[in-house]
């Protein structure tokens, strides 16, 4: 007994020590761990909610328990479904088409040889990243609307009929995915060009000697370099695969119903609930399961990556 007790003391004073010589870092941490508990773990009680009909009058712990009424009636429905539809496919084409279009500018663009041309041009493809979603809606609205819009305005022209885009469902996934897409291409071409800009210059060389192409460097030098970031992005968004972007949905298409069966989402389904319908179970049910299956998915993926190369895994 003696000697488990002198073990323990031991211990404690050791883990005392241990923080008195890095108390800075703790000070320095403290803010995030601040941060962390109250914006994301104390909001978690938030998810009573989810089994609840909301009352404004009873407030959070009087309304009526439902159990999980809320969740059986999003999938009875059809409405989870097709939430659940348009928010995944929309997400894997804005990760698979915009890394693959990040992949594809970072390569052209580390292949220049005129320095002053590569640095206006990643300036003009990062431009739109700074750019607020409210613009890109009016950049929406600008080319897509019947009446003055410059589509339909070149139609007219030509003597071709108008097309009103915001009665035709199926024309909004690619215009979403494109000004995506674009927005998000000069963010995504640096991180990747950082990586090429890290690989030797004398594994290049050795290849231009042996006789490799321009395009044989590319796939069998640059490509396999980059794999790792790639992987690493993937993962790192799929978590959020069902985490819809609600500011570029909403600024383009707003709260029109016409569009709803091919461009509404979980993020903008969940507004709807909370600001106009003032559904607040509902909604966080909704939330509830994005979270949940996004968490699933997270895991799962990694598992995979794991199994086939612990090297790629997150943890």
């Amino acid at each position: 007994m003696g000697n488990r007790e002198t073990s323990g003391i031991g211990k404690t004073l050791s883990r005392k020590s241990t923080f008195m010589k890095n108390k800075t870092l703790w000070l320095m941490l403290a803010p995030t761990i601040a941060y962390f508990i109250l914006f994301c773990y104390l909001p978690m009680a938030g998810i009573w909610l989810a089994f609840t009909r909301f009352d404004f009058r009873l407030g959070f712990f009087k309304s009526p328990f439902v159990g999980m009424k809320n969740f059986e009636f999003l999938f009875k429905s059809g409405i989870m479904f097709r939430l659940l539809r348009n928010t995944v496919l929309y997400n894997l084409a804005f990760l698979i088409g915009g890394n693959l279009a990040q992949m594809i500018c970072a390569v052209f663009l580390s292949d220049l040889k005129n320095k002053r041309f590569v640095k206006v041009s990643q300036n003009i493809i990062f431009l739109p990243y700074f750019i607020s979603w409210v613009l890109v809606g009016l950049f929406s609205y600008a080319l897509f609307n019947i009446d003055n819009g410059v589509i339909n305005s070149v139609f007219r022209s030509l003597g071709l009929n108008t097309y009103n885009f915001y009665l035709k469902p199926n024309s909004w996934p690619p215009i979403i995915t494109f000004f995506q897409i674009w927005k998000g291409l000069g963010y995504g071409s640096v991180i990747y060009l950082s990586v090429i800009t890290g690989i030797e210059q004398d594994i290049y060389e050795s290849a231009r000697i042996d006789g490799a192409t321009k395009w044989q460097q590319v796939r069998f030098i640059t490509l396999p370099m980059i794999k790792p970031t790639f992987i690493l992005l993937i993962m790192f968004n799929l978590g959020s695969i069902l985490k819809g972007q609600f500011q570029l949905f909403y600024q383009i298409v707003g709260n029109n119903g016409v569009l709803f069966n091919a461009t509404d989402i979980i993020d903008t389904y969940v507004y709807r609930s909370l600001m106009v319908n003032f559904d607040i179970g509902m909604g966080s049910a909704a939330g509830v399961f994005q979270s949940v299956f996004g968490c699933i998915l997270v895991l799962s993926v990694n598992a995979i990556v794991k199994r086939i190369n612990s090297d790629l895994a997150l943890f």
